[in-house]
């Protein structure tokens, strides 16, 4: 039976447990709701999983038939079974609507890292070219879940819900230009959040003209904290590249830094020219080619994320300019994360506090947490 099969899947298959009720009804296809050791031999045997490594293994347990690729929506009854059995998100059992987004956030998560193609269809070769089925099994090992800083932890999560959240002020779950350019206390100029509504980085998965959805903020706010990535320097090149020719120029370079110019003379900085600031991107860089740059150059330096920071983010680019060690060591998503989570907590904890009880219990069933 379904309750005595995740013994099954992870001492006999060596599967993470949370695999038992994808793999039970992989096998239970008539949905009698058991499955016999005659039927699971079968079917290890004529899926030859015995001579296949474990991310084949998990590949051809989740995706569907006559398919050679994984979808999004292959991977919920997985993320349905660990927010039922894992000790870590037992919290959220009363509250569905909260599970349904950590679950829809740790898939987006997952194909924004591996998924490298973004056309939503996760191949074999992406899957084993992965850290996934690692982190995976570190998961079913691990009781904190917030352990588990790629893809899973919870901590992250509400970090990314809550800068929604806060953005999303009307509460339908889609952000527009306005909405965005609010984030990170303004930190992104016009030019570049146009460029993102103009889904030169990623189409917006919202069918809504204008709009960005959860998955779409999700994608742009590991792309914006975490610059490091090649992702991040993928969808950002992708921004700037206006043409769509594949390389950076000067000119395309200087576009979008005139808007940082120009904030920096309101704000009665003083202003660095866009020659200097040329110079430094080269000195950075040191493209294999004079006179632009390729997306090559880019993941070929460790410098690269400061390049977009420069060009669009404000508060980055005065931090960089005052030779913050932020200059250096990029701020990476993980550092990212627990830092506001522990902002967001501490503000939470402060309103409970001077709302009294009574008043806090109210406000939670407004806000997201």
């Amino acid at each position: 039976r379904y309750t005595e099969f995740k013994l099954v899947t992870r001492e006999v298959c060596k599967l993470p447990s949370f695999f038992s009720s994808a793999l039970f009804r992989r096998i239970d296809v008539e949905c009698y709701g058991i499955v016999t050791r005659d039927a699971f031999l079968k079917y290890w045997a004529e899926s030859s999983m015995l001579t296949v490594d474990m991310a084949t293994q998990v590949f051809e347990i989740l995706k569907q038939p006559n398919r050679r690729y994984l979808t999004k929506a292959d991977f919920k009854p997985v993320l349905e079974e660990l927010l039922a059995t894992h000790p870590g998100l037992e919290f959220l059992q009363g509250t569905p609507e909260f599970q349904e987004k950590y679950a829809e956030t740790v898939i987006y998560r997952i194909f924004y890292y591996i998924n490298r193609s973004g056309n939503g269809r996760l191949t074999l070769r992406e899957l084993k070219r992965s850290n996934l089925i690692f982190v995976m099994q570190q998961v079913d090992e691990e009781e904190e879940i917030n352990k588990i800083l790629r893809y899973f932890s919870y901590e992250h999560f509400y970090v990314i819900y809550c800068k929604f959240w806060e953005l999303d002020t009307d509460h339908d779950y889609l952000l527009d230009r306005e909405n965005l350019i609010r984030y990170g206390n303004h930190c992104l100029t016009y030019r570049i959040v146009d460029r993102i509504f103009s889904q030169a980085p990623k189409k917006f998965s919202s069918n809504v003209e204008g709009k960005m959805s959860y998955e779409d903020f999700v994608y742009f706010i590991l792309a914006e904290e975490d610059k490091s990535s090649e992702p991040s320097l993928e969808y950002w090149f992708k921004c700037i590249d206006l043409d769509g020719n594949g390389v950076l120029t000067s000119s395309e370079l200087q576009y979008f830094y005139e808007e940082q110019l120009h904030r920096m003379s309101c704000m009665s900085q003083e202003p660095v020219l866009f020659e200097d600031i040329l110079c430094q991107i080269v000195d950075m860089i040191s493209p294999e080619r004079e006179g632009y740059i390729t997306l090559h150059d880019l993941k070929r330096s460790k410098l690269s994320g400061n390049i977009f920071n420069i060009l669009f983010n404000l508060n980055k680019f005065m931090a960089f300019e005052s030779r913050d060690p932020f200059l250096i060591h990029q701020v990476e998503w993980d550092r990212f994360a627990h830092r506001e989570y522990v902002r967001l907590s501490m503000e939470e904890d402060s309103e409970a506090a001077s709302n009294g009880n009574v008043e806090s219990w109210e406000e939670s069933l407004e806000a997201p947490f």
